[in-house]
C-alpha cells in the first residue's frame, strides 16, 4: 500500500468506526502500517493528528444529532459517539464548538463544521493541497436547488491568526460560520468546503437575495472575536454564484465554488493595490 492509498484507507476506516472506541493504533493496524508512519503522514498532508480528526468528525456528527434528535438526551448522544459520561462528552464538544452541548442544542440548525476530508485519488496525486472536504453527500440537494444561488466565503489572512495560536484559528472558523448563520434564512444550508472556505446554498433563485446576504457578511468585516485577552479582527472574502439548470458532476460543482472564492480574492487584492496608488 503506497502513501496515497494509506491515507485514503485511514480516512475510510475512521469514518466507518466513528461510533466505536477507536484509537490511532487500531487505525494503523487496519492500514497495515505503524502508528508513527500513519501519524507522520496524516499530519504532513492533513495538518492535524489522527485523533484530533476523529474527535472533530465525531463532534460534527454529534452536533447534528443534538439539533435533529431533540428527544434524545445529551448522554444518549454522548454514548452514541463513544463517550461513557456526560462530562467527557461535554469537554470534547466544548473544545471543538466553543460552547456546551446544551447551549448548542438551542440553535435551530446544525452546520458542517468539519465534514469528512476528501480522499479522492486523481492522476496519482492526493487531492488535499487546500484541505478540501468531501461534500458529496449533499450532491442530491445541490441538484434539486441547482437554480438557486450560492454565497461563498473565505477568511482573509488566516495564517497570521493561526500564528497567534491554532485555537485562535479554530475560533476564527467558528466566528465565520456564526456570521453566516446569523444572516441565513431557515432554508439556507451552510457547509465548509476547505480549510478556511465556506459556502451557503440558499433556497432562492433571486440574485438580489444572494447579494443581500453577501452585503450583510461584508458589513461585519473588521469586527473582532476574542481569544484569551486579545481582540482579533476578522474579515471575509464573499462572492455569489448561480450554477444554472445544467446537470453538473460533483467535482465540477465543487470547482465552481472554489473558483468563485478565488475570483473574489483577486478582486479584493486588485482593489487594495489600486488604493495604494
Amino acid at each position: 500500500m503506497n502513501n496515497l492509498e494509506l491515507l485514503a484507507a485511514a480516512l475510510e476506516y475512521v469514518e466507518l468506526h466513528l461510533r466505536d472506541e477507536l484509537r490511532t493504533e487500531e487505525v494503523a493496524r487496519a492500514c497495515f502500517c505503524s502508528k508513527s508512519t500513519l501519524e507522520k503522514l496524516f499530519r504532513c498532508v492533513n495538518h492535524i493528528s489522527v485523533r484530533d480528526y476523529m474527535v472533530r468528525r465525531r463532534m460534527t456528527l454529534a452536533a447534528k444529532a443534538l439539533v435533529e434528535q431533540p428527544k434524545s438526551s445529551i448522554l444518549e448522544i454522548a454514548v452514541m459517539y463513544g463517550y461513557s459520561s456526560h462530562e467527557a462528552f461535554t469537554r470534547a464538544f466544548t473544545q471543538v464548538w466553543n460552547c456546551s452541548p446544551s447551549k448548542y442544542r438551542e440553535k435551530s440548525r446544525s452546520v458542517e463544521l468539519f465534514p469528512r476530508l476528501d480522499s479522492t485519488l486523481e492522476t496519482g496525486e492526493y487531492i488535499m493541497a487546500h484541505r478540501n472536504f468531501d461534500i458529496s453527500e449533499m450532491y442530491d440537494l445541490f441538484q434539486k436547488r441547482r437554480d438557486c444561488y450560492f454565497v461563498c466565503c473565505d477568511i482573509c489572512n488566516l495564517i497570521p491568526i493561526n500564528a497567534i495560536s491554532h485555537k485562535a484559528g479554530d475560533l476564527a472558523i467558528l466566528e465565520s460560520m456564526k456570521r453566516m448563520e446569523e444572516v441565513a434564512d431557515d432554508e439556507d444550508i451552510i457547509f465548509r468546503i476547505g480549510g478556511d472556505e465556506f459556502a451557503m446554498l440558499t433556497n432562492s433563485t433571486e440574485e438580489a437575495y444572494a447579494l443581500s446576504i453577501a452585503s450583510k457578511l461584508l458589513s461585519k468585516n473588521g469586527e473582532c472575536f476574542t481569544y484569551e485577552d486579545k481582540q482579533i479582527p476578522l474579515n471575509l472574502y464573499v462572492g455569489t454564484i448561480k450554477l444554472g439548470d445544467k446537470m453538473m458532476r460533483y467535482q465540477e460543482l465543487f470547482d465552481e465554488l472554489q473558483q468563485t472564492i478565488q475570483m473574489e480574492k483577486k478582486k479584493a487584492d486588485a482593489m487594495k493595490e489600486a488604493a495604494k496608488k
